[in-house]
């Protein structure tokens, strides 16, 4: 096995141990949608669209539970 590979399967873990927590915070948004995301700007329209709170609430929400970590780079 290379590093290449491990370093994919860390992606991957990754990618879907935050689609998991998107997916048990935001349950009004599927995984398949969640998947879509192309940023968290996209994430806060969803959470602002489908429960109808601030955006500034939303955002605060998102950048909390990403924690540092760019959406774009682990979703798609």
């Amino acid at each position: 096995m290379s590093s290449l590979d491990d370093d994919v399967r860390e992606d991957d873990r990754e990618r879907d141990a935050l689609l998991n927590a998107l997916a048990s915070k935001w349950k009004r948004l599927s995984l398949q949608e969640l998947r879509l995301l192309e940023s968290s700007n996209d994430l806060v329209d969803q959470i602002v669209a489908r429960y109808g709170v601030d955006e500034i609430l939303a955002r605060r929400e998102v950048d909390t539970l990403l924690d540092g970590r760019v959406l774009s780079a682990l979703v798609g």
